[in-house]
């Protein structure tokens, strides 16, 4: 196991949601080595702890590895809206795989569509099923979907430890979540001009229920918007929360430390 991080007083960052596992290279040595690049960039620019994300059955087996050879990196296992057509088989048996720390990620995605709908529901609730049968965290992708998701959620019952990953709402659709003890994880995306709703959100999220995340390598924030995303760049979403809500980096730092500490089960 690689133990390249240096100590948390130097690298206080968890970005809480990223995809290091998914590089564009065909073998998975090379995978791996590109994922080490980014894990080592990361540490060296004050993030101490990534969580790679799995989409599919076979994309969270890679999640997993990549979490396997990283003693900083942790893993989960999920099948995406997007992916919902080709079900769950074969994701329960990877959640007892001690890198494992999370279902999802699971939800729904109304503005793609590119699973039926009816697909999505029911796959969205099978692994909020699984999520709270075995004790895991859940992480939710909500696209266009809202009232669904909250619905699907009602139905099933909503896991002890639920994030909403990538939060796009604004201040009503962050108390909903609030309300049923939801954590919201802040992107990039709280960086771009046109996204008035997500600050709003954060102004209003304790800072014990927030997280941050880059959702690498997509959705860069502002100044390396348009640029390959990656774990490093969180502390740039840091930093803007810090601003949104008047609090310093460092109390932010530790705060989405202890926030994602408390919701993925790791080491405060």
């Amino acid at each position: 196991m690689i133990t390249t991080a240096p100590p948390i007083a130097d690298a206080p960052w968890t970005d809480a949601h990223c995809h290091l596992h998914g590089g564009d290279a065909d073998s998975q040595e090379v995978r791996l080595a590109q994922a080490t690049e980014l894990v080592v960039a990361a540490h060296a620019a004050g993030v101490g702890r990534m969580v790679t994300v799995g989409c599919d059955v076979a994309d969270s087996r890679a999640a997993i590895a990549i979490a396997a050879d990283h003693e900083s990196v942790h893993a989960t296992a999920g099948v995406h809206p997007h992916e919902a057509k080709d079900g769950v088989d074969g994701l329960e048996e990877l959640l007892s795989d001690p890198e494992v720390v999370a279902v999802g990620e699971c939800g729904l995605d109304y503005h793609y569509d590119h699973s039926p709908r009816d697909a999505q529901r029911e796959v969205f609730a099978a692994q909020i099923q699984l999520a709270r049968a075995h004790g895991l965290a859940l992480v939710i992708h909500s696209r266009s979907a809202w009232d669904d998701t909250f619905d699907v959620l009602a139905a099933e019952g909503v896991p002890e430890r639920t994030v909403f990953h990538c939060f796009t709402g604004g201040a009503d659709e962050a108390r909903r979540c609030l309300d049923i003890g939801a954590f919201l994880s802040i992107s990039g995306i709280v960086t771009f001009k046109t996204a008035d709703d997500v600050r709003a959100a954060v102004r209003l999220c304790p800072p014990e229920r927030l997280m941050v995340e880059t959702d690498a390598p997509y959705l860069a924030p502002v100044p390396h918007r348009g640029e390959r995303n990656r774990p490093a760049l969180v502390t740039l979403v840091g930093a803007a929360v810090a601003d949104l809500q008047g609090r310093t980096q460092q109390d932010v730092a530790a705060s989405t430390w202890a926030a994602a500490s408390a919701f993925y089960g790791l080491p405060a």
